[in-house]
């Protein structure tokens, strides 16, 4: 499909009928970063994009597929391979398949992680193997791969195959390494810092990579766009992290606390069990599965103990270091819009 035909894909059926910043719900804030830097219209162009491509024959995995790309979400990844390809040689039909590609590929691996988890939802809305079943699940998670690597093809730089490629292998690495360990501290961080840099922060690498592989970069200048987005997706997974004892379930789309109830140790509780260890802690991974009396006493004490803040600070030193990698690359709009983007990452409440 060329760029020209993405533009042209015309109204799609009533129940489809949207705009990317309508449908995402996003917060104030990215939504105008994204309208002051004048990306809008073409995240739209990937929205549409998207929505033919999982357009299948088969009627269950056009629902789930319709289903799972209209859940919401920010479209960080896209923006993020479209912001660095504008600081090159910028042209939409060289970098709309990179963009498309990268949400291809979080949209499979979000239907497979809740399918692993058994999570009921996701953003506020049902997960695919609730909706429908654990089959089907893996089938569109699937199908999404295969769209996302069909994406990758159609781009104009080979590189751009492979930065994908290896960011989905580290990604299920990432997501059989899970955080075993609140003690000691050491190790306990190793083990987050290596599962959120593969779960997480290697996927907004390869969109940054893409991106100013697409742009016709040199390799410094994607090496520096990659250091800038690994450290950018570190910090937005801490804070993830963080809304999760901070958070509701109003504005998250899943109740506080949750990775509690599933025993799944994040930045603010390590850090709060260095700063005072607490035998209610421990008891709260080793046991499994607490009740919401036990969860709410422990984010308590999490935030009590400098938990919270502790991670805050720690997003914060990664957004720091981020910023730092775009040194190399002369005052555009695009580079204010990505140190616009960094801040936007630390502030968010959703």
């Amino acid at each position: 499909m060329s760029v020209q035909m993405v533009h042209n894909v015309g109204p799609v059926a009533s129940s489809e009928a949207t705009t990317f910043a309508g449908h995402q719900g996003m917060a104030g804030g990215v939504a105008a970063l994204f309208e002051q830097a004048n990306l809008t219209q073409d995240l739209e162009a990937v929205e549409r994009l998207l929505l033919e491509r999982t357009r299948s024959r088969a009627e269950v995995i056009r629902a789930a597929s319709s289903h799972t790309i209209r859940s919401g979400g920010k479209r960080l990844r896209a923006a993020l391979a479209l912001l660095a390809a504008r600081l090159g040689h910028y042209r939409l039909e060289r970098v709309i398949h990179a963009a498309a590609a990268v949400e291809l590929i979080q949209a499979a691996s979000l239907v497979h992680d809740d399918l692993v988890d058994q999570a009921v939802r996701r953003r506020g809305r049902v997960t695919v193997h609730a909706r429908w079943d654990n089959d089907v699940a893996l089938m569109v998670g699937d199908y999404f791969f295969a769209l996302a690597a069909d994406e990758m093809a159609r781009s104009p730089d080979p590189r751009i195959i492979t930065f994908y490629a290896q960011a989905v292998r580290t990604v299920v690495e990432g997501e059989l390494s899970p955080v075993t360990m609140l003690e000691p501290t050491k190790q306990a961080l190793e083990q987050y810092y290596y599962k959120t840099g593969a779960k997480t922060a290697a996927l907004f690498e390869a969109a940054c990579k893409a991106g100013m592989a697409a742009g016709g970069g040199n390799d410094a200048q994607i090496a520096a766009l990659g250091r800038y987005g690994f450290d950018l997706g570190m910090a937005f997974q801490i804070i993830d992290d963080m809304l999760d004892f901070t958070g509701d379930e109003a504005t998250l789309g899943k109740p506080a606390g949750n990775d509690l109830r599933q025993g799944t140790i994040t930045l603010p509780l390590i850090l709060a069990m260095e700063r005072a260890p607490s035998a209610p802690l421990r008891a709260i991974i080793e046991h499994g599965t607490p009740n919401d009396s036990q969860v709410q006493a422990v984010i308590q004490e999490v935030i009590a103990a400098g938990g919270v803040l502790a991670a805050s600070a720690e997003a914060q030193r990664f957004i720091g270091e981020a910023i730092g990698h775009l040194k190399p690359f002369p005052p555009s709009p695009a580079l204010s819009a990505l140190v616009r983007l960094a801040n936007f990452v630390v502030e968010r409440d959703a």
